[in-house]
């Protein structure tokens, strides 16, 4: 195939798939090799020097969150791929503005994507994830919480687009804008969403969040420098700066070094405004509980922060409907921001979870079960069962199976006789339906003299036993001074 000219590529460059040299580290080593993307944004197209030119791109088969900015001279134009359009058609009286029809694939199939855009567009809802036990893909979720008013203008809202739609660069364009129907033409409204986050918690489906495409490259947290994963409607001048400043404690952004240093020189908070329900001081590990209908800023800054590394949530409304569970480290300096889950003041799912993160800097080192540890020991003091709202995220689902097998094979192998599923549901706090499938996944469930037993294999004890001798960082249930808060129905109506 003939390489196509540089001009006549980046008029059409939109929607396109090619081969892009990528760069990734094995063993600390810098390796280069080529993979198939496609183009979704185009930037400093009109300086008139293609070597100026940058281009978003999302990996086929990769997770959003490795999109990235990429010179034009990492393309290979020898395979390019070109998005097909179909042609508008006019109606009768050839009235101006007539639909067009949708895009087709190259195989001649109505794609699934607006106008221009490809399929990686909104590839946090179609691609499928690495997951150990099922391959099910289910629709992401979002979480409703309300940022400030500069943050709220780049969310769109039934309709109305917010300047530079969310775009990385004032001189970028987008791959897809969004309106405001969803895959099965649903259309998603302000009022809808309300609706749903009384009677259905933090779940929502907006696909003008999820075509976003990434609009902070990194951020610099205390001795950290973490390169962002997804969007997040921090205020639009923070688009233009290499990186942006989060302060450890009150977490606010900031757009440059020097303006940061001003605010660490009057910033006093030292720790996380709310009560300290967990302390150990071995682990130098802390909980903090938070309520977002008192600490509103604090929240909303930390929703801006997580929305940075996750994807399936989207920073909507209010956070006043909301608890927030922070767990940090300890230092001479002060309480560091580790991760945290967020809870619903009143679930009619019975969630314990709405929302859960571990920071990246802090990641694979135990920090992601302790939370999820101490979600369950708060529903022992509700005496209550509890479950993380679904769909989870792909890292968090992974956490959550790992938790439920460890804790499962645990009560296993140190009971003897006989148990119910619900009695072991009673005594770890996990729903029967996440006992089932944990049970399920790890082959435990045999049918024995005509009815169904649980059997440990020798597999199952020797990885447990295996598990056992790990010096683990884990809750110490004494420690815990809380007691479960109860709301008034006037304390659970919040001013949208």
């Amino acid at each position: 195939m003939a390489a196509v000219s540089s001009k006549e590529f980046v008029q059409s460059a939109i929607g396109a798939k090619l081969p892009v040299e990528k760069t990734s580290f094995v063993n600390g080593k810098e390796e280069k090799h080529w993979h198939r993307a496609e183009i979704l944004s185009i930037r400093n197209e009109d300086r008139g020097n293609v070597d100026k030119v940058e281009l978003y791109v999302h990996y086929e088969g990769f997770n959003k969150r490795l999109d990235e900015w990429v010179p034009f001279s990492a393309l290979d134009l020898t395979k390019v791929e070109f998005a097909r359009v179909a042609k508008t058609k006019q109606n009768a009286n050839n009235t101006p503005g007539s639909p067009a029809q949708p895009p087709v694939t190259p195989s001649g199939n109505p794609a699934s994507r607006v106008e221009g855009s490809g399929s990686g567009a909104i590839a946090g809802v179609h691609a499928s994830s690495p997951l150990a036990i099922t391959t099910t893909t289910v629709p992401q979720k979002r979480k409703r919480t309300q940022t400030d008013s500069t943050a709220m203008e780049g969310v769109m809202i039934s309709g109305e687009e917010a300047p530079n739609g969310g775009e990385a660069g004032p001189s970028s364009t987008t791959a897809a804008t969004f309106g405001t129907m969803g895959i099965d033409g649903e259309t998603f409204s302000k009022e809808k969403e309300l609706e749903k986050l009384r009677v259905g918690g933090s779940m929502t489906q907006c696909l003008t969040e999820v075509a976003r495409l990434k609009n902070i490259n990194k951020i610099v947290m205390g001795k950290f420098e973490v390169e962002a994963w997804y969007f997040s409607p921090y205020p639009e001048e923070f688009n233009q700066s290499p990186r942006i400043y989060i302060c450890e404690f009150c977490l606010e952004g900031i757009g440059s070094q020097r303006q940061f240093e001003r605010h660490r020189a009057k910033c006093n908070l030292r720790h996380p405004p709310g009560n300290e329900i967990y302390r150990d001081n071995e682990s130098k590990i802390s909980f903090y509980e938070i309520d977002g209908k008192r600490q509103r800023r604090y929240c909303r800054n930390l929703c801006l922060l997580s929305k940075l590394f996750l994807d399936h949530k989207t920073l909507y409304y209010d956070v006043e409907p909301f608890l927030f569970y922070i767990m940090t480290s300890a230092d001479e300096t002060g309480h560091h921001l580790l991760g945290y889950f967020s809870k619903e003041k009143q679930s009619s799912e019975e969630y314990n979870v709405a929302c859960i993160l571990t920071l990246p800097q802090y990641q694979r080192m135990g920090y992601g079960k302790l939370l999820i540890q101490f979600s369950y020991e708060l529903s022992k003091k509700e005496r209550k069962t509890g479950s993380p709202e679904k769909p989870l995220s792909d890292l968090g689902l992974l956490s959550y199976r790992s938790y439920w097998a460890d804790t499962i094979l645990e009560k296993l192998y140190e009971y003897k006789g006989d148990l119910s599923i619900q009695e072991l549901s009673e005594e770890t706090s996990i729903t029967t339906d996440d006992i089932m499938h944990t049970l399920q996944a790890l082959d435990l469930i045999k049918y024995y003299r005509g009815q169904y037993v649980i059997c440990l294999s020798k597999n199952n004890v020797a990885h447990h036993e295996k598990n056992m001798k790990k010096n683990k960082t884990k809750i110490d249930p004494k420690k815990i001074e809380w007691v479960p808060p109860k709301f008034t129905p006037s304390q659970l109506r919040y001013g949208y």
